[in-house]
C-alpha cells in the first residue's frame, strides 16, 4: 500500500510539473503567440465582412466577383487561426478561454453560412441589370416611340378628313400611358415585398392595354394607312415590351436587395457575437497570470 501510494502521488508530481509551461519566459511567449492569433482573426473578420458589403455595393459583376473572393479568403484566413488557436488553448488554457472561443465558432460558422447564399446572390446583381436596362435600352425605345407618335400628330394636322383631333387625342394616350408604365418600373426594382411587386405588375398591365389599345386605334384610322411613323412608334413599343419582361424577370429575382437584406439584418447581428467574443478572448488570454510578470498586454514576437 505504501509503495502505491507513493507512485501515485510521484504521477501527481509529474502531471503538475508537466500540466503548463514552468519557463516564466516560455509562458509569456505563449501568451504573445495567442493573442496575436486573436488579433489576426480579429483583422481578418473585418476584413472579410468589408469585402462582402464592398461585393454588395459594387457596380459590375466583376468587381463583385473580386470583392467576394477577398471576403472568402480572408475568411479562410479565419478559419485556419481558429484551428492553430484551439490547438494552442488546448494543453492550457483556462476554460474560459475554451468557452469563448467556442462561441466564437459557433457564430463564426453561422457567418459562412449566411455568406455563402449572401455572396452568391451579390456577384448576379439582377436589380443593377434590370435598372441598367430601365434606364438604357427601355427608356431609349419609349423615346423614340414617343418621337415617332409626334411626328403621326404633326403629319395629321389640318387633315381634311377631319381625323386630326381623333389622332392626337389617341397618340397622346398612347404615349401618356407608355410614360407611366416606365415610371413604374424603377420603384418594382427597388421593392422587396412579392405582393407589391403583383400590385405594381397589375398597374404595368392596365397601361400596357391602354398603349396597345390607342395603337390599334391609330392602325384603322384611313389617313394612317401605311404611315411610316406609325409603324415605327408600333415598332419600338414591341421592343419597349420585350425589354419590360427582361427586366421584371430579373427585378423579380432581387439579388441586390436580397443581398443587402441580409447584410444588414442577419449578418450584422452574428458579426456582432463574433467580435465581442474574439474582444473578450483577447482580454481573458491577456490576463493570465505569470510569475514575475506583470498583467499588462504582451509584444507580439518578432
Amino acid at each position: 500500500m505504501a509503495v502505491g501510494a507513493m507512485m501515485l502521488l510521484a504521477a501527481i508530481v509529474l502531471v503538475l510539473h508537466f500540466r503548463e509551461p514552468q519557463d516564466p519566459a516560455a509562458q509569456l511567449a505563449l501568451k504573445a503567440k495567442r493573442v496575436e492569433l486573436v488579433e489576426r482573426m480579429r483583422l481578418s473578420v473585418a476584413l472579410a465582412s468589408e469585402a462582402e458589403k464592398s461585393a454588395v455595393m459594387a457596380i459590375t459583376d466583376e468587381d463583385s466577383q473580386s470583392y467576394a473572393d477577398q471576403a472568402r479568403t480572408a475568411t479562410a484566413t479565419v478559419d485556419q487561426g481558429g484551428r492553430e488557436l484551439a490547438q494552442l488553448l488546448e494543453p492550457g488554457g483556462l476554460k474560459n478561454e475554451k468557452d469563448l472561443l467556442a462561441q466564437f465558432s459557433k457564430a463564426f460558422a453561422e457567418i459562412q453560412r449566411i455568406d455563402k447564399d449572401l455572396l452568391e446572390l451579390a456577384v448576379r446583381n439582377t436589380n443593377l441589370k434590370a435598372y441598367s436596362l430601365t434606364f438604357g435600352p427601355a427608356s431609349a425605345a419609349l423615346k423614340e416611340m414617343d418621337a415617332a407618335l409626334a411626328g403621326v400628330v404633326a403629319a395629321g394636322a389640318g387633315s381634311p378628313s377631319g381625323d386630326d383631333l381623333n389622332v392626337m387625342q389617341l397618340a397622346d394616350g398612347a404615349r401618356i400611358a407608355a410614360l407611366r408604365l416606365l415610371t413604374l418600373l424603377p420603384p418594382h426594382i427597388a421593392e422587396e415585398s412579392d405582393q407589391r411587386m403583383d400590385e405594381m405588375e397589375a398597374a404595368m398591365a392596365k397601361e400596357d392595354q391602354a398603349v396597345r389599345q390607342d395603337l390599334a386605334g391609330l392602325a384603322v384610322i384611313p389617313t394612317l394607312s401605311g404611315n411610316s411613323e406609325l409603324s415605327t412608334a408600333a415598332a419600338r413599343y414591341a421592343r419597349f415590351s420585350v425589354l419590360k419582361a427582361q427586366i421584371l424577370k430579373l427585378s423579380r429575382e432581387n439579388t441586390n436587395v436580397r443581398s443587402l437584406t441580409i447584410s444588414l439584418n442577419q449578418k450584422r447581428k452574428v458579426m456582432l457575437i463574433c467580435e465581442d467574443a474574439l474582444s473578450a478572448l483577447e482580454q481573458a488570454i491577456q490576463a493570465e497570470p505569470i510569475a514575475g510578470f506583470s498583467n499588462r498586454k504582451p509584444a507580439s514576437p518578432r
